[in-house]
């Protein structure tokens, strides 16, 4: 018997009869189906006798080897994989920090319990190859004098390399050191993680170095403020300046050369007046992420660099060389094995075409040249550099774990015979699953699964599956495909970017193509309100009638020009919560002679995706309308966008919102670009720019639901109801990344499942012109300049959503930014917006307008022209 009085499943017909969808949609062959069953219902965990988990050589990963035989051949076994942590994305931070063991586990599993900033043999901080000893912070004072000390006893005295970091040196501090007088000949000068802000004072100081040619001011005030106009100055005063903040100049030659392939250093900071040919011992150069625009110098060529063998430029635009200059340039290198660069990138889009123009490279991004070129792969995917995340040693480890967490995570979404689950379920697997790093021809396959032991839901297990896909031979590493089943078709090569570092030029290149699209597009004219339509009295005096669905309506419509009816082949007004196509007509009775409360395609205005892509096609980027990206469709526009805000000091804060999902349900807020796109598994998305400094109300974050009243589309025909709801947060607003997890800081109608937080409407405009010193009266008048504007549109873009038996109420939601100039958030469709519109109603105590009035100035609004608490747009 199965899930009879809590009987566990022991027959293999049975497992087969709950577990049959759940076994063709984990994709495992039907001739492991009786192995799983016996390993399941004996629980046998037999992983560890085959396989072995050892640390990478960097220590940052773990990798899975084959052990037990010297062959496994493909489908031969099955594995199961127990989960080390399930949660749900609200609870991860809260459970962290509460849950005895979790975060020493996963800071173990994610290798985020070390010290990056520390190694075996000695502590030393390092800084782009600069380093002091750990220890007894000393004083400035004593910093220099050991640096004096040091070259007195390793040369001629003459301090060349001068590294004072960390040492709480603020401007006034920095100005009595003088340093330019006791240390005039000065090559190399770091000053990173100090307290340095003031641009003149810098500027002023550091250019009289004239012989300078590396600064570092890495984590200083200035830089994070003001670091363009400082590199201005810097530059300007600094001829000979090669390294600026770990970036390359313009003028980059020998030196900075010679500084990254290991010649110049602390130790032998080099001369000005060295001689021609110090590259000439180089073999390994690594140029990666220094900025580089142009490569081609007469320091960087075969001449000068004869032994090159390895060279990395990733990271590096090189937009003022053209791709056939730099492989001729690279071709002439007589010793050159082994090239790292983006693929597509400054030198193509194609590994084959790279490797066909070098032909003298072994090894391209680590990948053997031969296997490229047998496989025939244009876009190395598995040779990506991982995108592992960093931290300070004094950062918390939950803090390191949530960060690190979007590297293992997977998910599933729970459901039954009534409906899905409306938040996903995320999950780590345990030591041995979390091991298995990919590969895009990977050996094995991983799928969730959920045993029910007991033949139902409430007895639900859930496990991982593993099994070998290839023949696997002892020794070898145990790989899996992070996006299996996902191709170009479903943007594979972006999304691999939740894990891999992967070419940033490219996506910075579709994201300027998307914005100069979006500047392309002309304003559509407003068009001036003109009433057409009628009201639909009947001639006999008869009230109309009305079948509704929704019990808001049928408890609040009170007046005698309406009667609720039962049957809506019988009625006038058909007020619906259910979508109304031609199936329902034809079941219904329904003709095209009755009003219904929808317009045909107003999706283009209620699923977000489509409101954006409105917006988008009607104005471009208006200002009340936040950076948006359908992640279905404009992930790289997205992930260009999020690169270009990282390499400009920008914000990058961004919440996610399913396409059409009310309630917040769903919605996350986050900085990092691999939980973006992780959450593309959990259902169709936009990713917007998170308003992170809005207007407050009392400190709280606060939005504003207005309703629009909709009479007509062609001519656009809309009113605005004279109130409006403030919805407030629960919490005291903070951009504390911790709050992330907090849905009653950051959002606000989460309280129609808990704690009411409404404002009535005249006394919030009181308190708020109070508090903020400004007129609502200005900010209302912009607010109703935008909605006018939404809907003009979808009119202008969508001219088939007009219908003459058309009438609808959508809730439009907006929030203020600290200048209180309104962004839009979102359209609600009508049954939405009518039950939201019972919540707030009765919560406004003391308000003007209570449900009852409100729904009976609705339909006298939109079915008997008249106009009582709502004003035309």
């Amino acid at each position: 018997m199965v899930g009879d009085g809590g009987k566990r499943i022991t027959r293999y017909s049975d497992f087969v009869k709950v577990h049959g969808l759940l076994l063709t949609a984990s994709g495992l062959p039907e001739s492991l189906h009786f192995q799983l069953f016996q390993k399941l219902t004996s629980e046998t965990f037999d992983g560890g006798a085959h396989f072995a988990i050892e640390p990478t050589s960097d220590g940052r990963q773990r990798r899975l080897l084959l052990t037990s035989s010297d062959f496994m051949p493909k489908e031969s076994q099955v594995f199961l994989v127990d989960h080390a942590w399930t949660f749900r994305l609200s609870d991860a931070y809260k459970q962290l920090q509460e849950v005895s063991g979790l975060a020493e586990r996963m800071a173990a599993l994610m290798c985020v319990d070390i010290d990056l900033n520390s190694n075996a043999e000695e502590a030393e901080d390092v800084v782009d190859g600069i380093s002091h000893q750990n220890g007894t912070k000393l004083s400035v004072f004593e910093a220099m004098e050991s640096e004096i000390q040091g070259a007195k006893e390793n040369g001629d005295g003459a301090v060349r390399w001068l590294e004072l970091e960390e040492l709480d040196i603020d401007d006034d501090t920095f100005l009595s050191l003088d340093l330019s007088s006791r240390f005039p000949g000065l090559l190399a000068l770091s000053l990173c993680g100090n307290k340095l802000e003031n641009v003149e004072i810098i500027a002023r100081e550091v250019t009289k170095f004239e012989q300078l040619m590396a600064l570092w001011l890495n984590n200083n005030p200035v830089v994070q403020n003001c670091d363009s106009q400082l590199e201005n100055r810097v530059l300007q005063g600094l001829p000979r300046l090669e390294i600026y903040n770990s970036r390359f100049t313009a003028k980059f030659g020998a030196w900075a050369l010679g500084f990254c392939g290991g010649v110049y250093g602390k130790d032998n900071p080099g001369s000005i007046h060295e001689g021609d040919h110090q590259l000439e011992s180089v073999s390994s150069l690594d140029l990666s992420n220094r900025s580089i625009h142009n490569l081609i110098s007469k320091a960087f060529s075969p001449v000068e660099l004869p032994s090159l063998s390895y060279l990395n430029i990733r990271g590096n635009p090189l937009e003022q060389n053209s791709v056939a200059v730099l492989l001729e340039v690279l071709k002439e290198f007589p010793c050159l094995q082994s090239l790292e660069v983006d693929i597509p990138g400054p030198l193509g889009e194609s590994a084959i075409d790279i490797l066909e123009s070098l032909p003298k490279l072994s090894e391209l991004n680590g990948v053997n040249a031969s296997k490229i070129l047998d496989t025939g792969k244009h876009v190395i995917d598995s040779v990506l550099q991982p995108r592992l995340p960093e931290w300070t040693a004094e950062e918390p480890v939950t803090d390191r774990i949530i960060s690190a967490m979007w590297l293992y995570l997977m998910t599933y979404r729970l459901a039954d015979e009534e409906k899905i689950d409306e938040t996903s379920v995320w999950y780590v697997m345990d030591e041995l699953g979390s091991a298995l790093r990919h590969n895009d021809e990977p050996n094995f396959r991983v799928a969730p699964f959920l045993f029910m032991p007991e033949g139902n839901l409430s007895s639900a297990v859930s496990f991982s599956i593993l099994w070998p896909t290839q023949n696997v031979q002892k020794g070898d590493e145990c790989t899996r495909d992070f996006l299996f089943g996902i191709g170009e078709d479903k943007q594979r090569s972006a999304r691999l970017s939740a894990w891999f570092h992967t070419p940033q030029n490219y996506f910075i290149k579709e994201y300027e193509k998307h914005c100069q699209k979006l500047q392309s597009k002309s304003l559509i004219s407003p068009s001036v309100q003109s009433s057409t339509t009628r009201s639909i009295h009947h001639t006999d005096g008869s009230p109309l009638r009305v079948y509704t669905d929704l019990p808001q309506v049928e408890e609040f419509l009170t007046r005698s020009e309406f009667v609720i009816i039962s049957e809506p082949k019988d009625a006038d007004i058909i007020w619906t919560s259910t979508q109304v196509d031609e199936d329902m007509k034809k079941a219904a009775g329904i003709t095209d002679q009755q009003y219904i409360n929808q317009f045909p395609f107003e999706a283009c205005l209620v699923m977000k995706h489509h409101l954006a892509e409105t917006v988008h096609k009607a104005y471009g980027s208006p200002e009340w309308l936040q950076p948006t990206y359908n992640l279905e469709t404009h992930l790289s526009q997205l992930i260009g966008d999020y690169y270009v805000r990282n390499r400009d000091g920008l914000d990058n804060l961004w919440i996610l919102k399913p396409w059409n999902m009310a309630r917040t349900i769903d919605t996350t807020v986050t900085d990092s670009l691999s939980c973006i796109i992780r959450h593309m598994e959990t259902g169709p998305k936009i990713c917007q720019k998170y308003i992170e400094h809005p207007a407050l109300f009392n400190g709280k974050k606060f939005d504003l639901r207005y309703i629009v009243l909709v009479r007509s589309i062609n001519p656009l025909e809309i009113f605005l109801s004279d109130v409006f709801w403030v919805r407030l947060a629960n919490n005291q607003y903070s951009l504390d990344k911790h709050s992330f997890f907090e849905y009653e800081t950051h959002f606000t109608v989460m309280n129609y499942r808990g704690r009411f937080s409404h404002k009535n409407t005249p006394e919030f405009v009181t308190e708020f012109e109070q508090e903020h010193q400004v007129k609502w009266s200005e900010i209302h008048l912009r607010v109703r300049t935008m909605i006018r504007s939404v809907f003009e549109a979808a009119a202008a873009v969508h001219p088939d959503m007009h219908s003459p038996k058309s009438r609808a109420i959508y809730g439009v939601d907006v929030m203020l930014d600290t200048s209180f100039q309104p962004k839009l958030l979102e359209v609600t469709y009508c049954p939405d917006c009518t039950r939201a519109c019972k919540y707030d109603t009765e919560a406004l105590v003391g308000g003007e307008i209570k449900g009852r009035d409100f729904f009976n100035d609705v339909f006298g609004c939109l079915f008997l022209n008249e106009t009582t608490h709502v004003s035309p747009l």
